[in-house]
């Protein structure tokens, strides 16, 4: 439920209203607006009746929501938030950004090398995985915490904030130590408990969509992280798995507006996760940005055909900056300066 104050509600008729809420059992969000406060009412798990609230003085109107997610979704969140990460600004209205790196840190030579590599290009962020969730038990699974300190130490040399993922809970404070951004991977999405966790932390978050996930699941699983009191979380199309086998995955560029629709989160798209062939991952870099996206996630390494690690979807370090060259004009050409 969504309660809409007046105008010229004051704070005695908003702090009555909240203490109905919560005689009710439930939680009273307040959302402050430029002309009016909104106050969200959750913690109810069916039709909440309105007949104690609606007649109390100073509310306009009580709007029902039946979504699964509600802090998430502009009903109770009409402007776009706007992630911060050491001055990099992530939301709608900002330049999109660009996170690159490998997929997997597989020795410090190697990392510092791509951070200097996407670093010169212009990238603004540098990834890297150190804990890798692989399909198969005998493929290279990440250097663990070693890796982390080899991220964070090239992301330090050459300034720029670093994310990672994180994929158990008890890893998750070490994480936090090493990285400014804590990746939730496609098949931890609906890891409750995990998730649960990065929302108790004043991290940034990114949130990988599953990829079996409906965009209701992606955005509910993105509740849970908000619920906790994590507001800082950026959510990320990586491809969902289909019929098509041509592509690793199936890059779904429609999430893009319908998420900017839907919630005032802002999204990213991974086009080398979504098509698994670096010949693709330009083409469809430059159509998630004309499709609205905030940023995009790209794998870059330093030799692919010996990374140990999605080489096949990698781009060099020179293909990323003629990549960048390209997007740049792209972004002047959107608007963006």
């Amino acid at each position: 439920m969504l309660i809409v104050m007046e105008h010229n509600a004051c704070d005695e008729d908003i702090q009555e209203v909240k203490e109905a809420v919560e005689s009710m059992g439930l939680r009273a969000e307040l959302i402050p607006g430029s002309e009016r406060t909104a106050i969200g009412v959750l913690g109810n798990e069916g039709y909440v009746d309105e007949g104690r609230i609606r007649d109390l003085p100073g509310i306009r109107d009580v709007i029902h929501v039946s979504k699964p997610y509600k802090l998430v979704s502009r009903d109770f969140h009409p402007l776009s938030t706007v992630v911060d990460i050491k001055g990099v600004r992530v939301g709608l209205g900002e330049k999109p950004v660009v996170m690159a790196g490998p997929c997997a840190v597989e020795s410090e030579e190697q990392v510092l090398a791509a951070a200097r590599g996407v670093k010169a290009a212009g990238a603004s962020i540098l990834r890297g995985g150190a804990f890798k969730p692989r399909t198969g038990p005998h493929t290279f699974q990440g250097l663990g915490i070693e890796g982390l300190k080899y991220l964070r130490r090239a992301g330090d040399e050459v300034g720029l904030p670093v994310i990672t993922e994180v994929m158990r809970i008890e890893q998750l404070e070490k994480v936090c130590r090493y990285a400014d951004i804590l990746q939730i991977g496609a098949r931890n999405m609906q890891n409750f408990d995990l998730l649960k966790e990065v929302g108790r932390t004043n991290h940034p978050v990114l949130l990988k969509r599953g990829m079996c996930a409906s965009l209701e699941e992606f955005l509910a699983a993105g509740e849970y992280i908000l619920a906790e009191g994590n507001p800082n979380l950026i959510l990320c199309e990586r491809g969902i798995r289909s019929f098509e086998r041509a592509t690793r995955n199936t890059l779904d560029l429609s999430v893009v507006p319908l998420i900017q629709e839907m919630s005032h989160l802002p999204i990213i798209v991974d086009p080398s996760h979504a098509t698994g062939k670096r010949s693709l991952v330009p083409v469809m870099s430059k159509a998630a940005l004309v499709a609205g996206a905030q940023g995009l996630m790209i794998e870059v390494h330093p030799d692919p055909a010996r990374a140990r690690c999605d080489g096949a979807q990698s781009l060099t370090c020179p293909g990323f900056e003629e990549l960048m060259g390209e997007l740049e004009k792209l972004m002047t050409f959107l608007g963006f300066a």
